[in-house]
Order: structure tokens, then sequence, then C-alpha cells
């Protein structure tokens, strides 16, 4: 590919699944609003968030692998499909239960994360991987602080449902040009889906995340939750059975335990608890009227706007990440980006009396989303075979969503366990909360530091049958 095609390919990738991104937080500010017009309850609501995670957390690493086995072009493009239908179907939903629905539908577009990555190793030069996934990480990164900064103006100046007629349009734009002008990827891998492998795999993460997510609404000691969680780990263990013993696994665990990939997952456990329990609290912080002793009484927009340093500083961190990387190593912009995000959740902890305080930290811990996105992704895209670049890569968004779930709903419980008599949480619950995810965070930049000291940049060779044969596996399985 010559350079003006590199670009559009980029550009075609960095649409689809920026605005994916994008998806996963706008309805979040809007959820009062759309329960409100469909004369709903607050726990039926939250389904919609839900069934997103759920069923992108279920797609996302099966697709990939889908996209491995049978080209990552004519998957990806499906997958740009499912999203427009996905979008099409919330903005017309009648009720409650088809906006549901229209959420698992659209779930299906966190393939779009793996199949980006695994095109851009297939495709661009050898000396453009590392700062093209860099850049992507970025627009993804970014994307998510887009949806939450843009969601108020969009629902006060419209109509929620033009939360999700915008991006018709613009992923429609992005499935045509796909199918276009991106090539299909040579690199394919042997064997096929392991179908029970992906049953089982569906199965543990929903029963994991389920009871996480609907904790706050359950309760953490209830029947339901328990059950779940027993058979989370029960389907975990008969799923490793599955894949260790199938001809064509769908996640290689061999791969997994790899030192550079199994760190970097860990890392990408942690540091998304702290991600995602900001991303999901810090405008709820603001937007408390100041009468319960805190908060600042912001409207959505007045939040969203709070947000804007994270925005910025996200991209700009995550495109100078490119840079740095050959100079540094993703290492150590890992470990940067974790102990950036630790500092701004102290930062909340100790000092979040005055907007100004709650707009640095949002900077703060921006400059550690954009590091740390993109080091985790050339970590992962590095030290994998090219035929296994999408299930890795899938797999360590869904560690990250998994991650993300449970920190948000351990924050849930902090700030909702201790009510003021007007209803309203209770300051402490909020200190305590910024500060777990603080400890979290520092987790995760001290496990960033096995991450194995390997600068080598180069993508692995397609066809090695054993680390042997494998330059980049081999330093990775002995730390080197």
């Amino acid at each position: 590919m010559n350079r003006t095609s590199n670009r559009l390919t980029f550009a075609v990738l960095a649409t689809g699944a920026g605005v994916f991104s994008m998806l996963q937080s706008l309805i979040a500010p809007a959820l009062p609003t759309v329960q409100h017009a469909m004369h709903t309850s607050q726990s039926t609501v939250t389904w919609v968030m839900t069934a997103y995670l759920l069923s992108a957390s279920v797609f996302t690493p099966i697709l990939g692998r889908v996209g491995d086995l049978v080209g990552k072009k004519r998957t990806l493009v499906a997958v740009l499909v499912a999203l427009v239908l996905g979008c099409l179907l919330a903005a017309l939903a009648p009720d409650i239960t088809v906006l549901i629905v229209a959420r698992v539908v659209q779930g299906i577009g966190g393939a779009l994360f793996p199949l980006s990555f695994g095109i851009i190793r297939d495709e661009f030069p050898a000396t453009r991987v590392s700062p093209s996934i860099s850049n992507l990480s970025a627009v993804i990164a970014a994307g998510g602080g887009f949806g939450i900064v843009l969601a108020g103006p969009i629902v006060g100046a419209l109509d929620y449902r033009w939360l999700f007629w915008l991006p018709v349009g613009v992923v429609a734009l992005a499935a045509l040009a796909a199918l276009r002008w991106i090539p299909e990827s040579p690199t394919r891998s042997e064997g096929s889906v392991n179908w029970l492998g992906a049953g089982l795999l569906s199965a543990w993460l929903v029963a994991l995340l389920l009871p996480i997510s609907q904790a706050s609404s359950w309760g953490w000691g209830s029947l339901r939750v328990n059950l779940l969680l027993v058979a989370a780990v029960t389907l975990f263990a008969l799923w490793l059975r599955s894949e260790g013993r199938s001809a064509s696994p769908l996640i290689d665990l061999k791969v997994m335990r790899l030192p550079a990939v199994w760190t970097t997952n860990t890392t990408a456990l942690l540091f998304g608890a702290g991600m995602y329990a900001v991303w999901s609290f810090l405008p709820g912080f603001a937007q408390t009227p100041s009468s319960a002793g805190y908060g600042f009484g912001s409207s959505v927009t007045g939040a969203g706007l709070l947000m804007l340093p994270m925005l910025v500083a996200m991209f700009g961190s995550g495109v100078l990440s490119g840079r740095l990387q050959p100079i540094v190593g993703a290492k150590a912009l890992l470990v940067t980006g974790s102990a950036f995000g630790a500092a701004a959740c102290a930062i909340l902890a100790a000092w979040h009396g005055q907007q100004w305080q709650i707009a640095f930290a949002a900077g703060v811990f921006g400059l550690g989303i954009g590091l740390a996105y993109a080091s985790m992704a050339n970590l992962i895209v590095h030290s994998v075979p090219a035929a296994q670049t999408g299930a890795a890569t899938g797999m360590n968004a869904n560690i990250r969503t998994i991650g993300g779930s449970i920190g948000a709903a351990v924050m849930s419980s902090l700030v909702t366990g201790n009510l003021q008599a007007s209803g309203l949480p209770a300051e402490s619950g909020y200190t305590e909360g910024f500060t777990l995810l603080a400890l979290l965070c520092l987790g995760a930049a001290l496990v960033a530091l096995r991450v194995p000291s390997a600068r080598a940049v180069r993508p692995a060779a397609p066809a090695a049958p054993a680390d042997e044969q494998h330059p980049v596996l081999a330093a990775e399985a002995t730390g080197r």
C-alpha cells in the first residue's frame, strides 16, 4: 500500500472505531432522559448500558478470531453494517425493549477494535505499525471522552434519538469506504472457529459481567449475584479445559501465558477499573447540588465540559506515544500512563472543592489514558503471531472492560452505600471511591513494571508454528 492508501485506510478504521467508542459513553448521561421518555424504571433503563456491555464482551474476541480466519476486511464491513443497523433500530425504537435489543446489535461493533489493529499490522509498513496503532488508540480513547462531552449539547439542542441518528450516516459511509478501499488482509489463521469454546466464553463473560453490572440493584449478597458468580467460575474452568484441548482454539492459551501478554492484560484489568469508574462517576459528582456539601450542581453539558481537559489530554498523549515508543519503549509508557491515572485519582480524593481541581485531575487522567491505551495495544500486537492479532487484541479489550465493570460496580457500592437524609450520596463515598481507584491504578503501574523490556517493534512473522521459530515470541517468552 502507498502512503495515500495507508491514510485512507486509517481514516476509515478510525471513523468506525471512534464512533463505537463514543457510543459506549454517549448514552450514559442521557439515561434519565430516556427513562422519562419511555416511561420505564431506573432499574430497567440501566439495561441500555448492560446489554451493550455484554454484547460487546461476547462479540469482540469471537469476531476478532473470525477475522483472523476468514479475512479482516470482510468481517470489518459486516461489523460496520451491524453497527449501522443497531443505531438505526435504536433511533426508531418505540419502547425500551426494542432499544435494549438495538444496543445488543450495536455491541457487535466491539470487534472493530481487534479487526482494525489487525488490518494495520497486515497492511502498513513495519515502520508505521506502532505509530498508527498509537494514533488509533488515541482516537478510541478520545471517542469515549467525546461521548461524555457531546451528550448534553445533542440532547439539549435536538433529542436523545439523535445520539443514534448522527452515527448512522457516519458509519454507513465508513462501511462503503471500507468495502471500496480497504484491501483484504493476506494473513490468515489456519483452522476453524471453536464454537464450543466460543459458547463457553460467551457464557462465562455474561455470568461474570451481569451480576457485577447489576449488583447495585440486586444486592451483592443476593442469591442471583452469588449463583451467577459461581457459574462464571465454573464456566471459566470449562472454557480453559476446552481451549486447552482444541486443535483450533478461539484464544490460544499458550500465547496468553507469554510474559508480555499476561502482564499487559493484568495491567489492563486494573487500569480499566479506574478508567471506567472515573468516566462513570466524575460527571455525577459535578452534577451533585452544592447543598449536599460538595459538587457544583452542573448540568449535563456543564459536567461534560469539565471532562474536556481529559479528552484533549488523552488524544494528545495517545498521538505523542507513537513518537515516544521507539525512544523509551512501550513498557515505560504503560508504567507512566498508569502512574498518571493513580495521581489523578489521588488528586480527586484529596482536592475536589473547586471546579478547576476537577478539570485539572481530569486532564492528568487523560494523559494516563492516552499513554496506557496506545502502549497496551502495541505490546499485544508486537507480542503475538500476526494470525492471532485479532483474537489477542480482542481479549485485551475484553479484560479492560471486565476491569471497568468491576471498578464501576465497586465505586457504585461506595457512593450509594452511605446516603444523606436528602437521599444524595455522602461526600465520603466519593472520597473513599477515588482513593480505591488510585490504589488500583498504582497496582496497574506496579504490574506494568513486570512487562518484559523488549523494544522490538517489527511485526511478528505470520506463520511460525512454535515459539522458538518466532523471534518476538521467543524473546517475550524468556522475558528479554
